[in-house]
């Protein structure tokens, strides 16, 4: 719950006639009396509390199971990290919400940290929902599919996979072995013969009535029965029914048997780590290296290795493994439930409070074990060494992108390396369903969750691309000042590349003159003769343009920004235009919904005829009334 009284707290101390903190001291006096303001008011139970700077962003959220306590180590600085003490200086107000518990205190914690994504946190970049398979339970005859999100439908889940392409592989590895059905209700209701999955044996036609409601019903629980974990239990009755068909001289059934069990051997060959006896589990493995830190995370489910997947959480270089895996553990499992045991290559921080977390959140007990030996500690060996080399090759990657990052700046004479590109392209189809694209690229390659659309609302002149650029850059540029004009949120580029030649990076710079900003370097990237990749030309203001050796590394680099650039533009441009496709002018008519529109459809047989059309034609059609007739009417006849 939030305490009233702590939110009052956080604006009346900060809001008094004058600066609280002492304008002749360096930040970090200042910061420590912000801080030392707020002790007198603070209650010593669990809660919650940000760190905030002048310009209103969080810099930091924490937990404590006392906050006055808490609160008051930030007052010692000299006991602090170099860190924290660079936190401290630049605090200029808190907040707090006080808990019933320390517990919800954490849960609390990881939700903002999540949303508001501080600087000096434990920050996991990537925490997307992970894909599960599904056995529908909701028909008579269940369908295997993929899902990912909300559990709303009725029916068993599996999982979770590391990836889609992992769930793929193990769905058409299950059809070949059970033979079940993967295609929607719909086409099932509408099928009169088999379709090409029961040719190729991955399916037994229940559609049209090739296998009858019981034997389904058994293929479908031996589905449900393997990925539940019975998979030893499973190949051997379908070993005993091949060798009884053997037997009986029914070689064509022995033979449907054997195929199925070939396919369930392969999908358990394929597995790296099987160990039947774990049961479900997930296994993290934290290896750090050189102030980074690789989070491995391997899925097992049913004593089945469904994947992994690396994670490299962005914090302090200070921090040790511990730590580390602690704010990963509470951050991973805050949108997903934890299994009943998480295997960890170290002890985190605060483990046990962190048990009591997961559990609240799972409805079940979570522990979390850190295997020295035996069985156990083998998948977490396993964990390690993918870290390991995963971090290993992000780190050569990294090292990479840093001397390409120098050749950029080489290039293009810029002070330092740049740590924010930012490319512009623009699509359309002789000026229709126009939209602008914004990729940014770093020092840790391409940011996809910094990609920005822009549909194009203001185009004079068809097929003005210069209009459309000038548009895109004005938008990005005055949202820029509005929301970071100090530039003290990493919102701003060091590089502005423009998909174009001399025309193209004329319109940008005349939008960064007309919003006074005269310090960004901006250089336009057109293709060469006959639109060769590789003999591009570069346009830089007050130079002549230039070329770049055909091998140059830097030049595939920027050859890589700008078709990413023009990728996402066109997919953008294409999306926009299909959407169009299924809207019709109709759609805009009050009281006119999908009734009365086919209705008009299949009288006058098009938009453009009915936009024709008079008053008493519009007044024959079945299910149009007068007044209806009259709204469509005038809304294709306005008066003059």
């Amino acid at each position: 719950m939030i305490d009233p009284a702590m939110r009052a707290a956080s604006t009346q101390d900060t809001e008094p006639d004058a600066d609280p903190r002492p304008s002749g001291d360096d930040g970090l006096s200042s910061g420590t009396a912000v801080i030392r303001g707020y002790l007198k008011s603070l209650p010593p139970g669990p809660g919650v509390y940000r760190m905030i700077n002048q310009a209103g962003q969080v810099l930091y959220v924490g937990k404590a199971r006392d906050l006055r306590r808490r609160v008051t180590t930030y007052t010692q600085v000299f006991r602090l990290p170099i860190r924290l003490q660079r936190m401290v200086a630049t605090t200029a107000s808190m907040e707090f919400v006080t808990t019933g518990s320390e517990v919800e205190a954490l849960l609390l914690e990881a939700n903002l940290i999540k949303k508001l994504r501080p600087r000096f946190n434990v920050l996991l970049r990537d925490d997307k929902t992970f894909p599960h398979i599904m056995i529908t339970g909701d028909h008579d005859f269940a369908r295997l599919t993929k899902h990912r999100g909300a559990k709303t439908r009725i029916g068993d889940y599996y999982g979770p996979f590391a990836s889609a392409g992992a769930v793929n592989r193990t769905i058409t590895a299950l059809q070949r072995a059970f033979m079940l059905r993967n295609c929607s209700d719909a086409v099932f209701a509408a099928r009169t013969r088999p379709c090409l999955q029961y040719q190729i044996k991955r399916c037994t036609a229940p559609c049209v009535g090739r296998v009858d409601a019981s034997s389904y019903a058994a293929q479908v629980e031996q589905a449900r029965q393997f990925l539940s974990g019975g998979s030893r239990q499973v190949k051997e009755a379908l070993v005993a029914s091949m060798l009884a068909a053997s037997e009986a001289m029914d070689f064509e059934t022995a033979a449907r048997y054997r195929d199925r069990v070939r396919a369930l051997s392969a999908i358990l060959a394929h597995q790296d780590i099987n160990l039947e006896e774990l049961g479900d589990a997930d296994v993290l493995a934290a290896y750090q290296e050189g102030g980074q830190t690789c989070v491995q995370v391997f899925f097992f489910r049913g004593g089945r290795n469904c994947g992994n997947r690396a994670y490299f959480p962005s914090h302090d270089r200070q921090m040790d493994a511990r730590q580390v895996l602690a704010a990963f553990i509470v951050q991973f499992y805050e949108n997903k439930p934890a299994p009943r045991q998480v295997l960890l290559s170290d002890a985190p921080a605060e483990r046990g409070l962190i048990e009591q977390a997961l559990s609240l959140r799972s409805g079940h007990r979570v522990d979390l074990v850190c295997p020295r030996r035996g069985d156990k500690r083998r998948p977490v060996e396993h964990a390690l060494a993918n870290a390991r080399e995963a971090l290993g090759r992000r780190r050569a990657e990294s090292s990479s992108q840093a001397k390409l990052m120098r050749g950029v700046a080489d290039v293009f004479g810029l002070p330092e390396p740049p740590q924010r590109i930012e490319v512009f392209d623009n699509s359309h189809v002789q000026g229709s369903h126009a939209v602008g694209a914004m990729i940014v690229a770093g020092p840790e390659g391409l940011l996809k969750n910094a990609y920005r659309k822009f549909t194009i609302r203001t185009i004079a002149v068809a097929n003005d691309d210069y209009a459309m650029m000038r548009e895109v850059l004005t938008r990005r540029f005055a949202r820029a000042l509005k929301e970071d004009p100090d530039r003290s949120q990493g919102l701003w580029p060091d590089l502005v590349l423009i998909d174009g030649g001399a025309g193209q990076l004329s319109s940008a710079l005349a939008v960064l003159a007309e919003h006074g900003i005269d310090d960004l370097s901006v250089v336009g990237i057109a293709k060469g003769p006959d639109r060769d990749a590789g003999r591009e030309r570069f346009f830089v203001p007050e130079h002549p343009p230039f070329n770049l050796e055909p091998r140059d590394p830097v030049l595939y680099y920027l050859q890589r920004l700008r078709d990413e650039a023009h990728r996402f533009a066109i997919g953008t441009h294409r999306a926009k235009r299909t959407r169009a496709l299924g809207t019709s002018t109709l759609d805009a008519i009050e009281g006119v919904g999908p009734t009365r529109k086919k209705a008009l459809l299949h009288h006058f047989g098009s938009p453009r005829a009915i936009a024709r059309a008079g008053l008493t034609d519009l007044e024959a059609v079945e299910g149009i009334s007068k007044a209806v007739a009259r709204k469509i009417y005038d809304y294709f006849h306005p008066d003059p």
